[in-house]
């Protein structure tokens, strides 16, 4: 609906069933046992990519929670920039990950909605110790930055009321 207040989301991706792509759904739990501040919402996306896409057309501010590839620090967390996310390499083995959400997000606006300003985006990511498939745990570093990551992502939500901490 035009003149409808734009929202703000964390977006949580991810598979739970395999170990530390987990992440990100883990976070998105203790996000939600916290809760958020007002005017912000959560969305458990999993591996959803189109979903999230869906979501994001008519942001203002986005977070998005993702675990990363394997890179010999388990449980790092990065702020990583949109660019750095290619369209055809997934952080985490899972299909059509942030960098394709991040193209069709561009390609929808630069077709369909080119006047409308582009959501800000902050992405979270932690490093993962390895993919294992078919197993719900978290691996020792991964669990460990959970907390960490709420922490860092709640700063954010509240640091301004652009939502960016700039």
């Amino acid at each position: 609906m035009p003149g409808a207040p734009l929202r703000r989301q964390v977006l949580c991706f991810g598979n739970e069933l395999h170990g530390d792509d987990g992440f990100g759904p883990a976070v998105g739990r203790r996000l939600a046992e916290r809760g958020l501040p007002a005017g912000w919402g959560l969305q458990p996306v999993g591996t959803r990519a189109l979903d999230a896409l869906a979501l994001l057309l008519d942001c203002e501010a986005a977070i998005l929670v993702d675990a990363e590839a394997p890179g010999g620090c388990p449980g790092r967390l990065q702020e990583r920039r949109a660019d750095e996310l290619r369209p055809e390499a997934t952080l985490a083995d899972h299909g059509q990950g942030l960098g394709f959400v991040l193209q069709a997000l561009s390609t929808w606006r630069a077709a369909e909605a080119p006047t409308l300003p582009p959501p800000r985006l902050r992405i979270l990511t932690a490093e993962m110790d390895g993919l294992r498939r078919f197993d719900p745990v978290l691996s020792p570093g991964v669990a460990q930055a959970v907390e960490a990551a709420q922490h860092w992502l709640w700063r954010w939500m509240t640091e301004d009321d652009d939502g960016r901490g700039d």
